[in-house]
């Protein structure tokens, strides 16, 4: 056991008001976070269990995800409640909300009861004020738009498929990225989770889901985290399918009165908005490998850049960058071995 696991415990042991506890490690994301369920084993105490996070401080600050869980609880979603925390330490004891993932329960017969949930849920969110007195939000601005693009650049293309881009693929690129930018900054601005999709939601025994990973929320753009939950990178659904979820919402959310789009003005700004993200994903997921060492979301990029592919498609104004994807990056992708080798003790090795 590493000294933070150690560490952990003891003061899960602390808060639980007992030292007989069973900790085992739970499904994590793709930061430096780490989660542990705890449950107390005598036998006649309370064996509810919990999520125990543990976050070092060097690398994560607790305080957003503070702040955010206790906000919208407050307001009616269903975020894990905040048992207890030692932010100097980087732990939190957390309600924990199963392992029921959306994604394990997502199927042609349940989609739309599941997927009309999550749109549910996720219009309670975007009714949220964004800059509320008690939980404003950073704006998901120029700035961090651009660098979450450059991660396709930097980590995908040039780390994981090795390509040295010329000039001509660089200004192709550059233009793109502008073009999706604009296109981002123009849409209204709400509350946006920012990774809202199949892994994030857990189904919930009343069927809403409960929600996490919520900590990186902005103020950006209203089809973001619609593109995350509908254009997901770990399910595919056919496009017509999806369309008619994506007008679903369209439709709940002018009755909010969030928009004033027409359903031809809000699936643009759906496409485009899943460029920028699919973007930035097929480089974080690049980085998890090159950098962090996590083969685990190798398999998933495919997907990814058949997004881009298709969404470029029916966009006139990004035809270059459409046939150079085709033409040159998914040939190279094709190229690419995405399954590391494994060692014995399940570790990937390069």
């Amino acid at each position: 056991m590493d000294r933070r696991l150690q560490a952990l415990t003891a003061w899960s042991q602390a808060q639980l008001g007992t030292q007989n506890v069973s900790v085992t490690p739970v499904a994590g994301d793709a930061s430096f976070r780490r989660y542990f369920r705890v449950t107390p084993n005598q036998p006649d105490a309370d064996r509810t269990s919990h999520i125990l996070m543990d976050a070092p401080p060097s690398h994560e600050d607790c305080a957003p995800f503070l702040r955010i869980a206790r906000y919208w609880h407050q307001h009616g979603i269903h975020v894990p409640r905040i048992e207890a925390e030692d932010t100097g330490q980087g732990f939190l004891m957390l309600e924990d909300l199963g392992d029921q993932l959306f994604l394990r329960h997502l199927n042609e017969d349940t989609a739309d009861e599941l997927y009309g949930a999550a749109l549910d849920t996720l219009l309670q969110i975007q009714k949220l004020p964004a800059q509320a007195e008690e939980c404003p939000l950073p704006p998901y601005d120029t700035t961090l738009l651009d660098r979450e693009m450059g991660l396709f650049r930097d980590w995908f293309l040039e780390r994981l498929l090795g390509l040295e881009l010329s000039d001509q693929e660089h200004c192709v690129l550059d233009t793109t990225c502008a073009f999706l930018r604009e296109a981002a900054l123009s849409q209204p601005q709400v509350s946006v989770h920012r990774d809202y999709h199949s892994r994030n939601l857990m189904l919930l025994p009343d069927g809403r889901p409960g929600v996490i990973d919520f900590q990186d929320a902005v103020e950006g753009a209203i089809t973001y985290d619609l593109v995350s939950l509908l254009k997901d990178c770990y399910i595919l659904w056919p496009a017509e399918r999806r369309n008619a979820w994506v007008e679903r919402y369209r439709q709940q959310s002018l009755e909010a009165g969030l928009h004033r789009a027409d359903p031809e003005t809000f699936l643009q700004w759906f496409e485009l908005m899943g460029m920028q993200r699919h973007l930035k994903v097929a480089g974080i997921f690049s980085r998890l490998w090159q950098r962090d060492g996590k083969a685990g979301y190798l398999q998933d990029i495919p997907l990814t850049l058949d997004y881009l592919i298709e969404a470029s498609a029916q966009q006139p104004a990004l035809r270059a960058f459409h046939d150079w994807l085709t033409g040159r990056i998914r040939p190279a992708l094709a190229r690419t071995d995405l399954k590391p080798a494994v060692t014995g003790d399940g570790a990937a090795t390069t």
